[in-house]
């Protein structure tokens, strides 16, 4: 289920990159980490490691928040994550990337990009928000 979101939320989330992800851990304990991220206009997409805390909690425990604040602002989406590898990883942190402003050139070897993805264990984790909250009119944000 994809939560509703206002005009100026998803204005928000598409124009911001850095955000809080916050995991459970084993023990049921939160773990946040600071990351990068691409809002495509469904889902919040995060290229991480197969060998760091987020991945291996988020791969137990799909349930996520993710927190995006600038200044005094904030968008907390509550999500559910899955994990994108091979040719939808490949596309996904190749959509990071430009976002970042860092495109792949265009003659770039896709083949070697994708094999240098695998040797590094990375994939993205894709967030589909189920509730939304902040910027709503009137709620403090």
């Amino acid at each position: 289920m994809t939560a509703s979101m206002t005009d100026e939320q998803r204005d928000y989330l598409a124009e911001r990159s850095l955000a809080v992800l916050a995991t459970g851990r084993r023990d049921g304990s939160p773990q946040q980490s600071l990351v990068s991220y691409f809002f495509d206009g469904e889902a919040l997409l995060m290229s991480v490691t197969k060998d760091r805390a987020k991945y291996r909690n988020a791969v137990r425990q799909p349930r996520v928040s993710v927190l995006v604040v600038d200044g005094r602002r904030q968008v907390v989406v509550y999500g559910l994550a899955s994990l994108l590898e091979g040719r939808e990883r490949d596309d996904a942190i190749r959509a990071i990337r430009v976002h970042q402003g860092n495109p792949l050139p265009d003659d770039y070897d896709l083949e070697q990009f994708s094999q240098r993805l695998d040797e590094l264990q990375r994939v993205v984790l894709r967030v589909v928000p189920e509730r939304v909250l902040g910027l709503e009119p009137g709620a403090p944000s």
